[in-house]
């Protein structure tokens, strides 16, 4: 293909996908390469950008990761043409990550949100759902948490970002839907999981790791939200989860 392509022989060729974004912040302190030869975006802020790709693409890897894991997927492209699982990462982005955005100059919002679901089917692409699992205790605070202390604070909705650490939680709890050990990978893995087992003593056991929630387990309208979650994930399972969270 590459040497039909461009006439150039390859034994080495790497293949990508077509997706490509580099935003750079134009404030060097000298003379600089001609970076927008190269379909760099040269911003006056990066800051905006920086926010967006946490806020909606890592923070939809998590959206989707454990509910997969539970519903038995281990190919993160095989889970993400699952309509429920595109509904939900489509309805965390649009009414809960995205509000949380600072203005972002020359990006058209609506098309990057499809285009990430559109990446995380891509069918020529094995990345796994485990891997996304892994370190969640690092995750989880820096992409997601951030998001839900934002609705809060405006008033607005935070319920599908709480149904995505009930997740995690229902996740660390290390057996899946049909009684399958998980394996946790996370440098804290021991306490995670000891926290997650507390669940039956009592509900709220998860939250209480003030290095990973803040006080958001003061929070009554997300304590309520999250404990909504991880009922419905103990009863009704994953798929009914989604369901009753899209309805």
């Amino acid at each position: 293909m590459v040497a039909d392509t461009i006439c150039v022989c390859d034994a080495w060729t790497v293949v990508c996908e077509p997706f490509f974004q580099w935003v750079s912040q134009d404030s060097f302190a000298d003379a600089r390469p001609p970076y927008e030869r190269l379909r760099t975006q040269l911003v006056a802020d990066v800051e905006p950008y920086e926010l967006m790709k946490p806020r909606l693409l890592y923070a939809s890897h998590q959206g989707l990761c454990y509910f997969a894991h539970l519903m038995g997927y281990r190919l993160v492209r095989d889970a993400a043409v699952h309509p429920l699982n595109a509904a939900f990462l489509r309805a965390y982005m649009d009414e809960e990550g995205s509000p949380t955005l600072k203005p972002v100059p020359g990006i058209d919002l609506d098309a990057y949100k499809s285009e990430l679901i559109a990446r995380f089917s891509n069918p020529s692409v094995r990345d796994t759902v485990p891997r996304l699992c892994n370190e969640s205790c690092d995750r989880i605070p820096k992409w997601l948490v951030p998001v839900i202390v934002d609705q809060l604070a405006a008033g607005r909705s935070m319920a599908l970002s709480a149904a995505i650490v009930a997740n995690w939680v229902r996740y660390a709890e290390g057996t899946d839907e049909l009684g399958q050990p998980i394996d946790v990978a996370d440098r804290l893995k021991y306490p995670v999981m000891q926290n997650a087992a507390g669940f039956a003593a009592d509900r709220n056991s998860f939250l209480q790791d003030c290095d990973r929630f803040g006080d958001l387990v003061d929070e009554p309208t997300f304590a309520r939200a999250y404990d909504r979650a991880l009922e419905l994930l103990h009863t009704v399972g994953a798929r009914a989860t989604l369901v009753e969270l899209l309805a």
